[in-house]
């Protein structure tokens, strides 16, 4: 059994996240899948929501644990990996937005502060 947590706050996340996964789980496993959305002050307040919807959407089949929330994006991450303890940690190489250029700050932070595998999906 194999825990992921798919830390997103863009759709543009979420559905890379649900392209990496359709090919990493058995539908007839037990592996576990927590969305976790963070509402960053700074990033418009439903893009969180539209995140959590993608997964439900994309990854119905394997009924993801869906969460929401608020404050600044690295320390919610990191709290939501010390209460679930996944196996591995999914995220966006930067918000998803189309003027980020590499990984960005968020990631790099996850990536030095994490003591697990680290996935960041390529956006499409």
């Amino acid at each position: 059994m194999t825990t992921f947590l798919l830390a997103t706050s863009s759709v543009h996340v979420t559905a890379a996240a649900a392209d990496y996964l359709q090919h990493r789980l058995d539908p007839a496993g037990d592996d576990d899948i927590v969305v976790v959305a963070v509402r960053d002050p700074d990033a418009p307040s439903r893009d969180a929501g539209d995140a959590i919807n993608v997964a439900r959407s994309r990854l119905a089949s394997f009924m993801p644990a869906t969460e929401t929330r608020e404050g600044e994006p690295v320390t919610e991450i990191l709290a939501a990996v010390d209460e679930h303890d996944p196996d591995e940690l999914l995220v966006g190489p930067h918000r998803g937005s189309d003027d980020s250029d590499g990984v960005g700050s968020t990631a790099r932070s996850l990536l030095a502060r994490v003591d697990r595998p680290v996935i960041v999906l390529p956006l499409p």
